[in-house]
């Protein structure tokens, strides 16, 4: 009967599996977007009700081709509803290192003439929001958790009424490998990371961090450091996080 029964929840669970997947949007991201050799591999998915608003850039794979290696609003996460807010805009140039995951309702935004990079088997989770003017770039096994935004750009000028100096309006950010950025945190132009920093729930990032070691604990508005000698357990981790997206 136990046997019977693990074949029944193992069918059940290919199917929800199956099911979750929008096949008409995945279809046409992936021919829209690559040589017709890649795009029958299917290498992206999209889960749910993605609005798709502009596929007008481009989205470079430097990495082996594997099917579903990229996720727009995949339920790798504990919540199961969607708002169906979730929306991608590739004007620009995004480039994958691997596998890469987008969780539920992600406002996902690379302007004309901007780049954005994500490496191995980094994430947004839900809600996120990532808009690229300019350049971000994203290590290896970042998580970036719910409800958290990463802006290149302030999106209007301002002026030194002192002494009529235009400031800055973008200016890259970097996050280095095998970061964590708590929930809800905001990650704006000029944020610098280092390999191993975790940065803590509700934070704002707004500077240049690399002088820090690595392995330590960053937060506060603005964040400052709060912790050395400090680490997710990455290791003990990996294969739970990986098993959460096939």
């Amino acid at each position: 009967m136990s046997v019977l029964l693990n074949k029944i929840r193992k069918i059940r669970k290919q199917w929800q599996a199956f099911w979750a997947v929008n096949w008409i949007k995945t279809y046409y991201f992936n021919y829209k977007m690559f040589p017709r050799a890649i795009a029958r591999k299917l290498p992206v998915f999209i889960y749910g009700n993605y609005k798709l608003t502009n596929l007008g850039g481009q989205l470079i794979i430097d990495a082996p081709i594997r099917r579903a290696m990229v996720g727009f609003g995949h339920p790798f996460e504990a919540q199961t509803r969607s708002r169906g807010a979730g929306e991608v805009v590739i004007a620009g140039i995004f480039v994958v290192k691997g596998q890469v995951h987008f969780g539920k309702d992600v406002y996902f935004h690379v302007a004309n003439g901007a780049r954005c990079e994500m490496g191995h088997f980094s994430c947004l989770g839900s809600q996120c929001i990532l808009i690229c003017k300019k350049e971000i770039v994203i290590g290896d096994y970042v998580r970036i958790a719910y409800q958290t935004q990463l802006l290149d750009s302030i999106f209007h000028q301002l002026i030194d009424l002192k002494t009529g100096a235009k400031k800055p309006v973008s200016a890259p950010i970097a996050i280095g490998s095998y970061n964590w950025i708590g929930n809800r945190s905001t990650i704006m132009k000029g944020t610098r990371t280092n390999a191993y920093t975790i940065v803590g729930s509700n934070s704002l990032c707004n500077k240049d961090y690399s002088d820090l070691e690595e392995h330590v604990l960053i937060g506060g508005q603005p964040a400052r450091l709060l912790q050395t000698q400090i680490t997710r357990d990455w290791e003990g981790e990996q294969h739970i996080l990986e098993g959460l997206i096939r």
